[in-house]
């Protein structure tokens, strides 16, 4: 994604890892508003349906067989031509870090090809605040939750996404953006207002709407799937694929009556995951972090939880993480040490 990246050179966390002389590989999720699809006439009720569930079956499998292919293919150009293959292991080691939604996407992945009985390809998860647990959270967000499931029947067919829909109205909300950051007086009070309706959260949010992905051509938008995921998952408490609102429904997708319960099936998670809250975290807390490592803890995950002094988009959008920076990569050389092992 884009924010590995956004830093520049120096305090990136893919720049660092390159440096290290590891291949990187950034996989984005859908979701901008341009829709640049494949079919040219696809409506945006068929473009914005989706939930968690499509991240974690669909866009993280087509981007780790992607890189699969790349690797395999490259590694077989440089051995040798007589050589016939007899050795099954995957010949190279993929670590992924992933932070918030990436996080929960990721988890749900390795469950699921897991339960399916197929290569998840992974050898180490490194998750920055992970999404899925969210029932210790602020008030704001307990309202969020009420609308979005009580207007899910009305609102979801009407709305399938919160986007900006055309370039003009996108050109003005960039302009509002460049403003915040000429004015630091109206930016200091929107972001302000911002990190209050997210329960004081001190992310620089106004820096985010700076970025270069945030323009009149292409903006990201967010699937009403999406949000009424979270909030299902925070009125069950429970880190849980999507409901689709009766048994009949969840039947037909599941084979079961009610949505896959992720948490217990934490004993399929066969690497590494590595765990990292914020301690001013008000989006995902650091208590929901350490649900999910308690759950890994008891299923017997070899899982790891770190706290740092950050706020919720601080571990991707920070100038200042050397410390996040030597962790991430101190965790990378740990699997680099264990693959030499094995060799």
């Amino acid at each position: 994604m884009f924010v590995w990246v956004s830093n520049g050179f120096v305090g990136s966390p893919a720049f660092a890892a390159f440096d290290q002389g590891y291949d990187v590989f950034l996989g984005n999720f859908r979701g901008l508003v341009s829709r640049e699809h494949i079919n040219k006439n696809i409506s945006s009720r068929e473009y914005w349906g989706y939930s968690i569930n499509e991240h974690g079956i669909e866009d993280i499998p087509a981007m780790i067989e992607k890189i699969h292919q790349v690797k395999t293919s490259e590694l077989k150009s440089l051995s040798e031509p007589d050589t016939e293959e007899t050795n099954t292991e995957q010949p190279y080691k993929l670590c992924a870090i992933c932070h918030s939604l990436g996080g929960a996407a990721i988890l749900m992945y390795i469950i699921t090809r897991r339960v399916e009985q197929k290569p998840h390809r992974l050898s180490r998860l490194i998750l920055l605040s992970p999404a899925g647990f969210h029932h210790d959270s602020s008030i704001g967000f307990k309202v969020l939750e009420c609308l979005l499931l009580w207007l899910a029947p009305v609102v979801q067919p009407l709305v399938p996404g919160f986007y900006i829909p055309t370039r003009f109205f996108r050109m003005l909300v960039n302009k509002l953006a460049r403003d915040f950051h000429n004015y630091p007086a109206v930016g200091g009070v929107v972001q302000t207002l911002i990190g209050y309706l997210l329960g004081g959260d001190s992310s620089n949010w106004i820096g985010v709407m700076g970025l270069p992905h945030y323009n009149m051509n292409d903006m990201p938008g967010v699937s009403y799937g999406i949000a009424l995921h979270l909030a299902q998952m925070k009125h069950a408490q429970k880190f849980r694929m999507f409901d689709y609102g009766s048994p009949a429904a969840n039947m037909r997708v599941y084979g079961l009556p009610e949505p896959l319960d992720l948490g217990e099936y934490y004993g399929f998670i066969d690497i590494p995951v590595d765990l990292v809250a914020g301690k001013k975290d008000k989006v995902v807390r650091p208590s929901m972090v350490r649900k999910h490592y308690g759950l890994m803890r008891e299923a017997g995950v070899d899982a790891s939880y770190d706290e740092f002094e950050y706020a919720h988009l601080d571990f991707v959008f920070s100038l200042h993480r050397e410390e996040l920076m030597g962790y991430l990569m101190s965790r990378l050389l740990l699997e680099e040490e264990r693959w030499r092992s094995d060799w």
